[in-house]
C-alpha cells in the first residue's frame, strides 16, 4: 500500500488530511505521470464527483493544480465512479479523476485517478505520483499566457453513460417492479434516468442528497432499509448502491441478502450456458465465500483468488483474458462491457438473467449455499494498521486458530485499504466456534494496536 493511495485512490478526511494543497498537489502531479505532451497538444482530464459536502471544494483545488501545468480539465459533474471511466475511454481524453470515498461516511473524501483506457492506475504509477508530490522529486510545469489550460463542461455524460448500460443487455426489463437504493450518492444522478430507459418498474429509495447523507444509514453499507422495504411491499427484488454506484448488493423478493459473490455465481453461470465465460473462469478474492468455491467445483467453472481490491481481480482479468470477476462486497467487472467495478451495469445483468429465464432472484441464488463468515473491523490508528503482521503475540494466536480449525474453516486478517481498520474474518461451519475465535483475536489486536 503506497504513502498517498490504498486499494482504491487517496482517501482521507476532507479539508484535514485530504486538503485542497494536497488535491491540487495531487492533480499536477497525475498530469505529469499520466500525459505525453510531446505532440505539442494540451492534454485533457476528465472530473467527476460525488454528492459528498467536500467534492465541489476538492474539484476546485484539483482544477486549479491541472490547469496550472498546462491541462485543460472537462467537468461531468455529478456522476458515478464507472461513468466517468467509461468517458474518458469514449471521448479518448488523456485522463479521468472521481473524486468520492466510496462507501465511507460524508466527512471523507477520496481521489481515483484512471488512465485513457479507463483502467485505474498501476501500482508503479502511483508511486510516481506520490513521489513527485511527497519527495518532490520533479519540479511542476508553470506556464503562463496561453499555455494554462481550460475549464469546460460536458453535459451529454449522463445520458451517454446510462445508454451505454442499457445497451450491455439485447432487451429491457419490462414486467420488473424493481426497489433501488441509490445512497444518496452518485446513483441518485443516473438510477432513475437508466432503468426507465429500460421499461423497469422502480421505486426510487435514497436520492435526495443533501452534501452530507451520502452512505447514511442506507445503500449498500446499510442494507437493512432495503430489505425492509423489499419485504413490506410488492416487488421482484431490490438493488443497493454505495455512495459512487461502483457496487451493487441485491436483496431477494423474501427480503434475503444477495451479496456480490451470488452476483458473480448467477452472472458466470449465465455465461458459461451461453458458451461466454471466458477461460471457463470467475476471479474473485481471498475473501470470497468458501461457499462460492464450492459452486465453482459443482458447476465445472475455474476460480481464482486475487488480493483483495477490485484493481487487482481487474489486473488478473487483464492478464489472463478473464471476462468476469468481483468481490463480496459488491464490486463486479464485466469486462466486455466496461473496465471498473460498476454497481448499475451489474443490477442490469442480473435483472436481464431474473427476466430471460423466468425466475425468482432466490432462485438463481440458490445455487450458492453461503458458509458461516464473521467479520470484526478493529480500529486502529492509520500508522499502526499494518504491524500486526510484525507481532509476534498476535501471530501466535492467529496460527493456533489456524490449526484449531484444520480444514473446517479459515481465517483472514489484513488491513484495510481504504479505513484505519484491521479486518478479521473467519468463515467455517460451525458459526459460534468462528466467532468466538474473531473476538478472541479481535481482542488480542485491539489490546495490543488499538
Amino acid at each position: 500500500m503506497g504513502r498517498l493511495f490504498g486499494t482504491d485512490g487517496a482517501r482521507g478526511v476532507a479539508n484535514s488530511e485530504l486538503t485542497c494543497e494536497l488535491a491540487m498537489a495531487i492533480g499536477r502531479a497525475a498530469a505529469m505521470v499520466l500525459i505525453n505532451s510531446e505532440n505539442g497538444k494540451k492534454p485533457t482530464v476528465f472530473i467527476g464527483k460525488d454528492t459528498r459536502l467536500s467534492s465541489d471544494m476538492l474539484e476546485g483545488a484539483l482544477t486549479a493544480g491541472l490547469c496550472s501545468v498546462g491541462a485543460n480539465v472537462v467537468l461531468l459533474g455529478t456522476i458515478p465512479t464507472p461513468a466517468v471511466a467509461y468517458l474518458v475511454r469514449k471521448h479518448s481524453a488523456d485522463a479521468g479523476i472521481m473524486i468520492s470515498a466510496s462507501h465511507n461516511p460524508f466527512e471523507f473524501n477520496g481521489i481515483k485517478i484512471f488512465n485513457a483506457d479507463g483502467y485505474k492506475l498501476s501500482d508503479s504509477l502511483e508511486e510516481e505520483i506520490e513521489s513527485i508530490v511527497l519527495d518532490h522529486s520533479e519540479e511542476y510545469p508553470a506556464p503562463t499566457g496561453d499555455g494554462i489550460g481550460k475549464v469546460t463542461t460536458l453535459k451529454t455524460g449522463i445520458d451517454e453513460y446510462t445508454d451505454h448500460v442499457a445497451n450491455s443487455i439485447s432487451g429491457d426489463l419490462s414486467g420488473l417492479k424493481i426497489a433501488l437504493d441509490c445512497s444518496n450518492g452518485s446513483a441518485s444522478a443516473t438510477a432513475e434516468i437508466l432503468f426507465k430507459k429500460l421499461n423497469a418498474e422502480v421505486v426510487i429509495l435514497n436520492n435526495d442528497p443533501d452534501g452530507v447523507n451520502i452512505n447514511d444509514n442506507c445503500g449498500s453499507t446499510h442494507i437493512e432499509i432495503l430489505q425492509d422495504y423489499v419485504k413490506d411491499h410488492d416487488v421482484d427484488c431490490g438493488m443497493a448502491f454505495d455512495g459512487d454506484a461502483d457496487r451493487c448488493l441485491a436483496i431477494d423478493e423474501n427480503g434475503e441478502l444477495i451479496d456480490g459473490d451470488f452476483l458473480i455465481a448467477i452472472c458466470a453461470k449465465n455465461l458459461k450456458e451461453k458458451g461466454k465465460l471466458k477461460g471457463n473462469t470467475a476471479v474473485g478474492t481471498v475473501m470470497t465465500n468458501m461457499g462460492f468455491t464450492k459452486f465453482c467445483d459443482e458447476n465445472d467453472i475455474n476460480f481464482v483468488a486475487t488480493a483483495v481490491g477490485d484493481r487487482y481481480v481487474l489486473e488478473n482479468m487483464l492478464k489472463n483474458g478473464y471476462c468476469i470477476g468481483g468481490e463480496q462486497s459488491g464490486h463486479v467487472i464485466f469486462l466486455e462491457h466496461g473496465t471498473t467495478g460498476d454497481g448499475q451495469l451489474t443490477a442490469v445483468q442480473v435483472l436481464d438473467i431474473i427476466n430471460s429465464k423466468k425466475q425468482s432472484l432466490s432462485q438463481l441464488a440458490s445455487v450458492i449455499k453461503r458458509f458461516p463468515q464473521v467479520l470484526i473491523n478493529v480500529k486502529v490508528s492509520s500508522e499502526k494498521k499494518s504491524l500486526y503482521a510484525s507481532d509476534d503475540v498476535i501471530m501466535d494466536s492467529i496460527s493456533n486458530a489456524e490449526k484449531t480449525m484444520g480444514k473446517r474453516g479459515r481465517i483472514l486478517v489484513r488491513s484495510s485499504g481504504t479505513e484505519p481498520l484491521i479486518r478479521v474474518m473467519l468463515e467455517g461451519e460451525d458459526i459460534e466456534e468462528i466467532t468466538q475465535i474473531a473476538n478472541e483475536i479481535s481482542q488480542l489486536i485491539k489490546e495490543r494496536l488499538g
